[in-house]
């Protein structure tokens, strides 16, 4: 099994299947991203956003995930999500996070190749190894239940991703193919689904040349998914899947027993449901492959 996050991601690529990223609040979410993909024999990535740091402790998490680690002899990664400053980014490296998804894609195309360059040398300086990840696009905000998908979702160009790439250094490349950050209501009801640009998936990792990451992969179509991997996705983050897994089982939890304080018998249900969540994921993501060769 790969021992660092590049030969991991190296050997998702050519495998043509994904890394499945999750993202986690707290230590039970941790757990149970961690003992899914153990039970899976798959590696993971989990992921903390600024606000999540915030709430877990950088630190800490790194503490938890390094005890993972050594404790079952797991190829866990720890990333620090969406961060949007060099001094965020600094922290979670220092406290040995494998990568940062440096995003400053809300800014004008020059402006977040100049502030990504910035930081992919300030990082490295500090820890050569540690993986850089640049975005570029609009997928929207938030991971979390929309009313309405936003106005307008700008699609990355094969020519932006080409000239971000080799103007920054980033190591992997988050673009805008059709996703989007968390999910609609009508996505829980199961009338709709997020439906990828397979073929722009393909333009831009033609054009850009290095792994490619798909934000916002909760609610997406199966199959779209599958042929996203296939087409040079080495990465899906999911996050507002588990969030909506973990909140349904609690509730569940409280009214089964509305007498039941003890925290660890409530959180067992949550515990559960997100396994469930992170154990289908990682099977999707690693079938890609299996079915290109069937076909």
């Amino acid at each position: 099994m790969p021992s660092t996050l590049l030969q991991t991601l190296k050997a998702a690529d050519e495998a043509r299947t994904a890394v499945g990223h999750f993202n986690v609040s707290d230590s039970v979410v941790l757990q149970a991203v961690a003992s899914a993909a153990r039970e899976s024999g798959l590696p993971v990535i989990v992921g903390l956003s600024e606000g999540e740091r915030n709430f877990f402790g950088t630190h800490e998490a790194a503490a938890m995930v390094n005890a993972i680690r050594d404790s079952h002899g797991q190829a866990i990664f720890l990333n620090a999500d969406h961060t949007h400053s060099v001094e965020s980014a600094i922290a979670a490296v220092k406290a040995g996070f494998n990568s940062v998804v440096f995003d400053r894609s809300a800014l004008p195309f020059e402006e977040n190749i100049r502030e990504t360059r910035n930081a992919v040398q300030t990082l490295k300086s500090l820890n050569p190894a540690v993986i850089v990840e640049g975005e570029i696009g609009d997928i929207g905000t938030g991971s979390q239940i929309h009313e309405k998908a936003p106005d307008r979702l700008v699609l990355t160009t094969p020519e932006e991703a080409r000239q971000f790439v080799q103007e920054t250094g980033v190591d992997v490349l988050s673009p805008a193919v059709g996703n989007m950050h968390g999910m609609l209501k009508s996505m829980l009801q199961g009338t709709t689904q997020k439906r990828l640009n397979v073929a722009r998936i393909t333009e831009i990792k033609a054009a850009a040349g290095i792994y490619m990451t798909l934000h916002g992969g909760s609610g997406t179509n199966d199959d779209d998914l599958r042929e996203a991997i296939r087409s040079g996705i080495t990465v899906v983050h999911v996050n507002t899947e588990i969030r909506v897994a973990w909140k349904r089982a609690l509730q569940d939890a409280f009214a089964k027993d509305d007498a039941e304080v003890v925290p660890y018998k409530l959180l067992a249900e949550p515990f559960r449901a997100v396994q469930d969540v992170v154990r289908r994921r990682l099977q999707l993501f690693n079938s890609a492959a299996v079915r290109a060769h069937s076909t």
